[in-house]
Order: structure tokens, then C-alpha cells, then sequence
């Protein structure tokens, strides 16, 4: 997993329950196998589409974090959809997907509340939270046209937009305190599972 991960984080809950709600399946939770050592089934010709992909997970603090190389992240296109997604009260959820085949790249945060706030990369969520206060500190947080005309916005994109995923997972990283051992992710040491394209 190098390029393109989405990531989501979640606490107020238990780790291995929420990894069960993406699709997790109890035997290969339990057996917590490197990332490295899990294949991904191949499609047979007749038969159909296994359609999982890997995912990478682990634990930081009082948060779980899921690394996923599909193009988006199994979260945020379930959380409306599929019930033991929707995060329950006191259960805050974090997600960066990149949405890759449905752009933009978002943001999508469940503070807990039973709301789940988007926002596209390079804006905040309007709740003006620890989490916008972060976005806004990593510089993911770009002018609007709005505020400065739309000459300023094209310029300020061409020239700062190269850097805004990295910006956008560092202001994450910083909200949910994570520290994620990037080595460990390119050789595929942290432990994975199978989940669905939801």
C-alpha cells in the first residue's frame, strides 16, 4: 500500500467491533495476519467478482485506524447505507477518502452526535471544530472564491494544490493524535484483513 490510501479512525468503541461493522470476518480478525501474507481471491473465469480488497488496521491511543488502497474507504460509502456503520452516540469517526472512480476526495466526520459532516479537500466542515482547527493549522484549508475572487483560488490551487492530500492527512493525524509506522505500512506489517466493497 503505498499511493492513494484512504484512512479511517474511529474511538468510542471497540476496535474489533467496528472493524466486524466494515465486514470484518471474526476468523481472520482473530488471527491478525501481516498485511504482506493476505491475497486477495482472484476472479475465476465463470464465477463472480470476490469484490474485497485488503485493508490494514491497527490501534493508536484511544483510536482504531483503518489504511485502505481500493480507491476509497469502505466507511464512507457505507455509513448512510448500511446500519452497523452509523456511528452510535459518544462514537466519533474520522475518515479520509479519496474516492477515486466518484471525486472529489473528502473528509467525512460523525462527531458523535448522529451527524456526519463532508467536507471536499481543501475546506472545512463549517462547525468551526477541534477538527477545522486542524485542517486549518496543516494549511488544508484553502481560500474560497468567496473571500478572494476566483483568480486568487485558481492561482492558490495551482501552486499549493500538490500538497493538499499530505496536508489533509497530517491535520488528521494531528486531531486523532495518530502516529502509524509508515515503514511497517509499505512492507505490509501491520496486520489486514478481507473487508467488502461496500
Amino acid at each position: 500500500m503505498l499511493g492513494g490510501i484512504s484512512l479511517t479512525c474511529a474511538r468510542g468503541l471497540d476496535a474489533d467491533e467496528f472493524l466486524v461493522a466494515l465486514g470484518a470476518d471474526l476468523d481472520e480478525l482473530a488471527a491478525r495476519t501481516p498485511c504482506k501474507d493476505i491475497t486477495v481471491p482472484t476472479r475465476r473465469p465463470g464465477d463472480q467478482s470476490p469484490h474485497v480488497h485488503r485493508a490494514m488496521y491497527g490501534t493508536c491511543g484511544d483510536w482504531v485506524y483503518v489504511l485502505e488502497d481500493w480507491g476509497m474507504a469502505t466507511w464512507s460509502t457505507g455509513c448512510r447505507k448500511v446500519v452497523s456503520m452509523r456511528s452510535g452516540p459518544d462514537e466519533e469517526i474520522v475518515c479520509v477518502t479519496m474516492n477515486r472512480w466518484s471525486p472529489p476526495q473528502m473528509i467525512v466526520h460523525a462527531p458523535g452526535d448522529g451527524r456526519v459532516l463532508r467536507a471536499e479537500f481543501g475546506e472545512d466542515t463549517g462547525e468551526a471544530s477541534a477538527l477545522d482547527a486542524a485542517l486549518h493549522a496543516a494549511g488544508a484549508v484553502f481560500p474560497a472564491i468567496g473571500d478572494v475572487g476566483e483568480a486568487a483560488v485558481v492561482a492558490y490551487y495551482e501552486e499549493h494544490g500538490p500538497r493538499l492530500p499530505e496536508a489533509v492527512f497530517t491535520a488528521v493525524g494531528n486531531y486523532c493524535g495518530l502516529s502509524i509506522d509508515q515503514a511497517a505500512v509499505q512492507v505490509g506489517h501491520l496486520p489486514a484483513l478481507l473487508i467488502p466493497m461496500v
